[in-house]
C-alpha cells in the first residue's frame, strides 16, 4: 500500500503547497541572507532571523557566511573576471543554467569566505549544526515531505531542490545582469527583470538593487512591486523587524540657490537618480530638436538610445560614425560634455572639498551655455537637497 502522507490534499492543493514551501526559501533568501546579513539594510528579531537560518538549511544547505562573502564580492568585483558569476564574462549559458556549480566553486575558495564573510554568524548552532552538517538539513526535509504529502513528497522534495539554484543562482545572477530594463546607469550591466516582484521575492529588480545596495527596498518606481519590502514592513508593524537604510529620498528646494556641502551630499549619495534627470530633462530635450532633418541628424537618430543610456556598447566603427555626426551638433556635443563632467566630479577618487568647488563651476558654466534644458537643470540642481525624515 502507497502511504499517501498525513495530508490529504487535491492535485492543486500539492502544487500550492510547493509554491508555498518554496517561497518561504525565497523569502528567507532575500531578507535574511540579501537585506539583513549580506547588507545590513534592516535588523531581525532574534527569533525571526534564526527561523531563517533553520528554514535555509533545511531547503537549501546554504551557510550564511559562504553566500554573504559570495554576494559582497560579486559587488565588489561586479562584471569582472573575479566576479563569481557574471554572464557578461562567462556567458549567459554558463550562469543561467550552471549558477550552482559557480556558486559551489567560489565557496571553495576560502580567502573569498574570510574577507567578504565578516560579521555573519558564528555562535555554536552555526558551527556544530548549520556548517558542520550543511547537508543534513535538505535529508531531514525529504523525511518532512514524505511524512505529510507521501509519496508526491518526494516530488515537491525535487522542486524545493532546485527552486533556488534555478531562480537565484541562475535568473537572478545571470538574466539580471543579461536581459531586462534599467532604471539607474549603475557602472555595470545589472537589469530589473520585470517591475513586479513576486516570483523571487523582489529581487527581479536588479539594477535597483545595485543603484542602491544597502537599502532594504529594491523598487524604486510607484508600478514597481517588491514582494520582500512588503514582508519587511509587515514584520517592523509587529516589532519584529527595523529598517536600517533605504534609497534616499530627494526634493528640489527652489529657495535654495546656493551649492552648500549638503547639495554635494544629496547628488553625490544619488548620484543615479541626478544622471537619470539629466538624460530625460537635458539631453533627450536636445535630442528630439537636433534630430529635425538632415544626414547627421538621421545618424544621430541611429545612437538615440545610446545618448541617453549608458548600458549600451558601440563598435568603434559605430563610435566613429557617431562622432561624425555629433561635430554637426554642437549642442549635442556640449551636453554631453557636461554629462562627462559631472560624472567625473562624482568619482570615489575625488576629495570633497574639491567636489563643492567642481559642483559650483560646473552649475555657473552650464547657466551660460545659452542651452535652455542645461541652464533649468543647473538652476534645479542647485536646490537638489535630501529629504526630512
Amino acid at each position: 500500500m502507497i502511504f499517501n502522507g498525513l495530508l490529504s490534499l487535491s492535485s492543486w492543493g500539492y502544487v500550492g503547497a510547493a509554491l508555498l514551501l518554496t517561497h518561504i526559501t525565497i523569502a528567507s533568501v532575500t531578507i535574511f541572507l540579501h537585506r539583513h546579513q549580506a547588507h545590513r539594510a534592516l535588523t531581525l528579531h532574534p527569533a525571526v532571523s534564526h527561523f531563517f537560518r533553520f528554514w535555509l538549511w533545511l531547503t537549501t544547505a546554504t551557510v550564511t557566511k559562504e553566500w554573504v562573502a559570495i554576494h559582497r564580492k560579486h559587488h565588489a568585483k561586479c562584471e569582472t573576471p573575479e566576479d563569481p558569476h557574471s554572464p557578461q564574462t562567462r556567458g549567459i549559458a554558463a550562469v543561467l543554467f550552471g549558477g550552482l556549480g559557480l556558486y559551489r566553486a567560489e565557496c571553495r575558495n576560502a580567502e573569498t569566505i574570510e574577507r567578504y564573510g565578516k560579521g555573519t554568524p558564528d555562535d555554536a548552532i552555526e558551527n556544530a549544526l548549520y556548517t558542520r552538517w550543511r547537508n543534513s538539513g535538505i535529508a531531514v526535509m525529504l523525511l518532512i515531505d514524505i511524512l505529510l504529502f507521501g509519496w508526491v513528497g518526494i516530488i515537491i522534495w525535487s522542486v524545493q531542490m532546485l527552486w533556488i539554484p534555478f531562480w537565484a543562482a541562475g535568473v537572478i545572477n545571470g538574466v539580471g545582469h543579461y536581459w531586462g530594463y534599467r532604471n539607474f546607469e549603475t557602472g555595470d550591466a545589472s537589469r530589473n527583470i520585470v517591475p513586479f516582484g513576486l516570483l523571487v521575492g523582489g529581487e527581479e529588480l536588479h539594477n535597483n538593487h545595485h543603484a542602491y545596495r544597502q537599502s532594504a527596498r529594491l523598487s524604486n518606481k510607484w508600478y514597481e512591486i517588491d514582494l520582500g519590502w512588503i514582508y519587511i514592513r509587515l514584520l517592523e508593524i509587529v516589532g519584529l523587524a527595523s529598517v536600517k537604510r533605504s534609497a534616499p529620498t530627494t526634493e528640489f528646494l527652489p529657495a535654495k540657490t546656493a551649492i552648500d556641502s549638503e547639495t554635494v551630499a544629496a547628488v553625490i549619495r544619488n548620484r543615479f537618480h541626478v544622471l537619470k534627470l539629466y538624460g530625460a530633462h537635458v539631453i533627450r530635450p536636445v535630442l528630439n530638436v537636433e534630430l529635425r532633418g538632415g544626414y547627421a541628424r538621421k545618424q544621430i537618430r541611429r545612437f538615440r538610445k545610446w545618448l541617453t543610456r549608458e548600458d549600451l556598447t558601440l563598435s568603434i566603427r559605430q563610435r566613429k560614425s557617431l562622432e561624425a555626426a555629433l561635430s554637426e551638433s554642437s549642442k549635442l556635443e556640449i551636453v554631453l560634455d557636461f554629462k562627462r563632467r559631472l560624472k567625473a566630479l562624482m568619482q570615489p577618487a575625488v576629495q570633497d572639498t574639491d567636489r563643492l568647488a567642481r559642483l559650483q563651476e560646473w552649475c555657473a558654466k552650464a547657466e551660460t551655455t545659452g542651452i535652455e534644458a542645461l541652464r533649468e537643470f543647473a538652476t534645479q540642481l542647485r536646490g537638489y537637497s535630501m529629504r526630512a525624515t
